[in-house]
C-alpha cells in the first residue's frame, strides 16, 4: 500500500515538474508577470494554478529528472520559457525606450523614478510603462498569452527538440522591434518638440540678450507635455499595436 501511494506520488511529482519549468521560467523572465508589485506569493499561486491546468489537458511523459535525458529536458523547458519570456520583454523595453525619447526631448532625462521591473527610468517611461500595462489587460493580452503557453506544449511537447536555425532568425528580427516601436510611439511628440527647438533657435538668434535656458527649459516641458495629452489615444493605439505584434511573433514561434 506505502509503495502504492509512493509512485502515486512520484507519477503526480512527474506529471508536474516539466510544464512548472516552462511556466515559471516564462513568468520569471516575462516583464509583464516579473514585477515586484506583484507579491511572490501571488506568482507562485499563478504558476501552481496554470501548471495543474496544463497538466490536465496534455500527455506528459514520465521522465527521470535526475538522469542525463531528464536534466536535458530541463535546460530544454527553462529554454523555451525564457524564450517566449524574452518575446515579451522586447516589447517592454521598445515602450521604455520610447519613453526616454520623449524623457531627453522635453529636458527630463535627469527626471527618474524606480520602475519594479527596470530600475531608474525617466518619468515618461513610466508613465508609458503603466499605460501599456493597462493596454495589455484591458484587451485580454493575459488570457492571449496564456492559452499561446497551452498550446506551445502541444507544438512542442515535454521531451521534444526545439531549437532550431530558423528561430534564432526570428528571435533577431524580433530584437529590432525594440527600436522600431519605440520610435513609433515617440514620433509624434518627438517631432513636435523638434520644431519647438528650432522655433527657440530663431528666438536665440533675433534677440541674442534672451537668457535661451530660462525659457527655452520651461517652454519645452510645458509644450511636450500638452502634445503629450493631445497625443495619448495616438500613443495607446501605437502601444497596442506593439502588443498585438508580440502576440504574433509569439504565434510564429511558438505554433508554427
Amino acid at each position: 500500500m506505502l509503495n502504492l501511494s509512493l509512485a502515486s506520488l512520484l507519477d503526480q511529482f512527474y506529471s508536474l515538474i516539466w510544464p512548472l519549468l516552462r511556466v515559471t521560467a516564462f513568468m520569471a523572465f516575462s516583464s509583464l508577470f516579473s514585477i515586484r508589485a506583484i507579491n511572490l506569493r501571488i506568482r507562485v499561486v499563478i504558476a501552481l494554478v496554470l501548471t495543474t491546468f496544463i497538466a490536465m489537458q496534455i500527455d506528459i511523459p514520465r521522465i527521470d529528472p535526475i538522469t542525463v535525458q531528464g536534466l536535458e529536458v530541463v535546460f530544454q523547458q527553462i529554454f523555451i520559457g525564457f524564450t517566449m519570456g524574452m518575446i515579451m520583454q522586447i516589447a517592454t523595453a521598445a515602450i521604455v525606450v520610447a519613453g526616454q525619447a520623449v524623457s531627453g526631448s522635453m529636458g527630463l532625462s535627469m527626471a527618474n523614478m524606480i520602475d519594479p521591473t527596470l530600475g531608474n527610468v525617466p518619468v515618461i517611461a513610466g508613465l508609458f510603462t503603466i499605460l501599456s500595462t493597462l493596454v495589455f489587460m484591458t484587451t485580454g493580452g493575459h488570457l492571449i498569452v496564456f492559452g499561446i503557453l497551452l498550446e506551445s506544449f502541444r507544438q512542442f511537447p515535454i521531451g521534444a527538440s526545439f531549437w532550431s536555425q530558423d528561430l534564432l532568425g526570428k528571435m533577431i528580427s524580433w530584437s529590432t522591434m525594440m527600436y522600431l516601436a519605440g520610435l513609433l510611439i515617440a514620433l509624434p511628440v518627438v517631432i513636435t518638440l523638434l520644431f519647438v527647438n528650432i522655433g527657440l533657435g530663431f528666438v536665440s538668434r533675433s534677440a541674442p540678450s534672451l537668457n535661451i535656458f530660462s525659457v527655452g527649459f520651461p517652454a519645452m516641458v510645458l509644450s511636450g507635455f500638452a502634445v503629450l495629452w493631445l497625443a495619448v489615444p495616438s500613443i495607446v493605439e501605437r502601444i497596442n499595436w506593439t502588443w498585438v505584434r508580440s502576440f504574433d511573433q509569439l504565434r510564429s514561434m511558438m505554433l508554427n
